[in-house]
């Protein structure tokens, strides 16, 4: 069980923002973690926020000043506490499209590897058309 103080000292290596709350990802985390008043977990979704385009953050501009225009960052979508990705997780990849181990030994492929496995070789029109068979 992770104490308050190991919790604490996790976001405190974090720089922080002066209008936002700035938490790491752990890794394959989808959902926020951030405890409210009544010490309950939020639970809401992280979805990757470009907060370029954000009409309230351009008024604020805090995060643009510090991050850039194109960081890679998550926000809770009720508390609005943000993530920065884990340096563990791979790039660029969603949870959907990583291979997961099942339970009997043997590594379950992701959903574009099975597309592809799946998917019949077709033979071109004209082929068709000039082989009956």
């Amino acid at each position: 069980m992770v104490s308050a103080e190991t919790a604490s000292a996790g976001t405190s290596a974090v720089p922080q923002l002066p209008n936002h709350k700035v938490k790491i990802k752990k890794p394959g985390q989808r959902a926020c973690n951030e405890k409210n008043e009544k010490g309950k977990f939020c639970g809401g979704h992280l979805k990757r926020w470009f907060y370029a385009a954000d009409v309230l953050e351009q008024e604020c501009g805090c995060v643009e000043k510090v991050w850039g225009p194109n960081k890679e960052v998550y926000r809770c979508e009720f508390c609005h506490t943000l993530y920065l990705p884990n340096p563990e997780d791979p790039r660029g990849v969603n949870v959907a499209a990583i291979g997961q181990q099942s339970r009997f030994g043997f590594i379950v492929p992701s959903k574009e590897e099975k597309a592809t496995a799946e998917k019949p070789t077709e033979k071109p029109k004209d082929q068709i058309l000039k082989d009956p068979k």
